[in-house]
């Protein structure tokens, strides 16, 4: 019996082996990793990993007894090279040969790297998304030390927090107009400046990176794009992932900003699924793909049922969130084409809200240290309720009332 494979041992592949034997899967099933690690979560990397709050053994999705109670042979150093849609046979870079019955591509996203021609590939240039990429620059956050962080993203700002938090000088620069220009409002985008330099951040916007110069092959300062030269000790590069979909391309499975799967999760190949950061799927008349936990699990789920002969219809409600200083924020929706921003203060001192409106449509609301004002927003959207823009932007109104 050839069985079910998962290629990618990240939050959405191991969601997909748990459901598929909590749901009463007895056929063999493999976890694919290339890491060399048991699946762990991501989120805690970049800030109370990073922090050293958080140990390495806490990281783990499961314990590894998890797995091999249930009979999941996770492979964490086992990376593919080639996968036969037509014969159903997955080839490992030793050479073996595995069978399948269905597959699913669990496979992630990797960073955006700097190029070489930008001197990307100098000593001392971190990205953040792997184990082993926080493995590698932890011991350089040492109080004192220079940091430029290349990118506003999340990511980046939360590296920068971090650095902050622990007495590092840190320099952070964004080449668009302002931070967090593709996920969130000018509003949210300003909130978050300022709070990074209430903490000491030196942060640039509109400010680009021309290239990074070293010596002995260490990085050891950074031109920018006004022509200033800065002296620093490490970078850490935060401009966004690419999708793996290498695999399933060269597999002839169709790519669309992502493996192209339906609703569930399917890809345009008979009996090869996906899930996950590479999977782009339909949601409400457009096609998305969502780089968080919660589809991960999600998805990973509905991946697993759909391979079990389940009808499924993924529809999700996007929620994310961000852990910076003493600040968490919670995302819920998909902020895209808004036309209005409402700002609310929250119940406690220094949380705020903004909700954004398509029209009278509400879409999504960033909630800043305001936990119910994310829930009630998370509800509203769930119902398809939308509260009327003016009664909400009334501050002494209730949220109940609306």
């Amino acid at each position: 019996m050839s069985g079910i494979i998962v290629v990618g041992a990240g939050q959405a592949g191991a969601s997909i082996v748990e459901t598929l034997r909590a749901e009463g899967h007895a056929g063999p099933v493999t976890l694919l990793g290339d890491e060399g690690a048991a699946p762990y979560q991501r989120p805690p990397l970049s800030k109370k990993y990073l922090l050293g709050e958080m140990t390495r053994d806490r990281l783990l999705l499961r314990p590894e007894a998890f797995f091999a109670e249930r009979d999941i042979d996770v492979r964490p150093s086992a990376r593919v090279a080639e996968i036969d849609a037509a014969a159903k046979t997955v080839t490992l870079a030793d050479g073996e040969t595995l069978p399948f019955d269905k597959l699913a591509f669990a496979t992630g996203a990797r960073p955006r790297l700097l190029p070489e021609a930008m001197s990307g590939a100098l000593a001392g240039v971190h990205p953040v998304r792997t184990l082993a990429d926080v493995d590698a620059m932890r011991a350089a956050f040492e109080p004192g030390r220079r940091l430029l962080v290349v990118g506003g993203g999340y990511i980046g700002l939360e590296a920068a927090a971090v650095a902050a938090k622990l007495g590092l000088s840190v320099t952070l620069i964004e080449a668009a107009p302002r931070i967090l220009g593709r996920v969130a409002c000018a509003e949210t985008a300003a909130w978050f400046a300022a709070l990074h330099r209430a903490h000491g951040v030196d942060l640039r916007e509109g400010v680009g990176l021309e290239r990074l110069e070293g010596e002995a092959g260490r990085l050891t300062r950074a031109v920018l794009s006004t022509g200033e030269t800065l002296e620093v000790d490490f970078a850490v590069v935060g401009i966004g992932v690419h999708p793996n979909v290498e695999l399933a391309a060269a597999a002839g499975c169709a790519i669309d900003d992502g493996i192209a799967v339906d609703a569930s999760c399917r890809t345009s190949l008979p009996d090869l699924y996906a899930a996950g950061d590479c999977a782009s799927f339909p949601w409400r008349g457009a096609r998305v793909r969502l780089e968080s936990v919660p589809n991960a699990i999600d998805q990973g789920a509905a991946c697993a049922r759909a391979m079990l002969g389940a009808e499924v219809a993924y529809d999700p409600m996007p929620w994310f969130w961000s852990d910076q200083y003493d600040v968490k924020l919670q995302i819920a929706g998909l902020a895209k084409d808004w036309t209005r921003i409402v700002t609310r203060p929250g119940a406690r001192e220094g949380s705020i809200s903004h909700w954004y409106f398509r029209g009278a449509e509400l879409i999504a609301v960033d909630a800043m240290n305001d936990p119910r004002g994310y829930m009630t927003g998370k509800r509203w959207l769930e119902s398809g309720h939308s509260p009327a823009p003016d009664a909400l932007a009334d501050s002494a109104a209730d949220l109940k009332t609306l």
